[in-house]
């Protein structure tokens, strides 16, 4: 069973992380999905497959009325990403989705229509929350063509999709990385299969250290925290991606 924690909170805003399922079928790729909330309105990060929706409605709906959902946010296109959407849409068919403008014609596939979608130009955009915004800031070829990153700049948060993603072994389920060299040796073999481009990787890697990130949240694996997030940049800048050893 998902459960959900309150990774950041001030005032009205609220970001909720619902983390790792240690029941799930071994054949799935485990997933986090986050929720920012400011005031009553909530955009979803990544809200995952369908095989999930349960798991994670019933562990939102523990803290925030899912009513206040008014947008998702899919980073890129895959299943684990947003294939629940119809499920979502099931739920409140006003929903709106956030993703590239790449995958609008796609990404119907799993639901919605031209009126559900509203698409992301290559150089990002203000994603209006309440009072407040957000911002989708690029991240392409990390590992979609079509791929953004969804950056609070009040909390200083940036949810990395892919990026920082580790595949951990059952007995390491901590939310937060606790040892940064013991941790991120479960990230390389992705990184380096996943992350297709040398090149967008080190424009990334320069964006990201430029700005004030304070928790780096990927979609798989631990969430970085304070000086791991710097640690981190200069990891993921110096590693070799885009080569497959055959």
């Amino acid at each position: 069973m998902k459960t959900a924690t309150t990774i950041y909170s001030a005032g009205d805003h609220q970001w909720l992380a619902v983390t790792r399922d240690p029941q799930r079928p071994d054949y799935l790729i485990d997933t986090n999905e986050y929720l920012v909330s400011h005031g009553e309105a909530a955009i979803l990060c990544d809200p995952g497959g369908m095989e999930i929706f349960p798991a994670v409605f019933s562990a939102i709906s523990e803290h925030v009325d899912p009513r206040n959902i008014q947008h998702i946010f899919a980073s890129h296109q895959d299943p684990d990403i947003v294939s629940s959407l119809a499920l979502w849409l099931e739920f409140n068919p006003r929903l709106k989705c956030y993703l590239s403008w790449l995958w609008a014609s796609f990404v119907p596939h799993f639901g919605g229509d031209r009126e559900t979608f509203i698409p992301i130009p290559d150089a990002g955009m203000k994603i209006p929350l309440g009072n407040a915004s957000l911002e989708a800031v690029p991240a392409h070829f990390l590992h979609s063509s079509g791929n953004f990153h969804l950056y609070d700049a009040q909390a200083r948060i940036l949810f990395s999709g892919d990026v920082g993603a580790a595949l951990l072994p059952p007995d390491e389920d901590d939310l937060i990385v606790k040892n940064f060299d013991t941790h991120i040796r479960h990230a390389e073999a992705f990184h380096r299969r996943w992350m297709g481009s040398d090149r967008a990787k080190r424009d990334w890697c320069e964006r990201a250290a430029a700005m004030q990130i304070d928790m780096l949240c990927p979609q798989h694996g631990a969430i970085y925290q304070g000086e791991d997030v710097r640690r981190f940049i200069e990891w993921f800048h110096d590693l070799e991606v885009g080569q497959l050893r055959v």
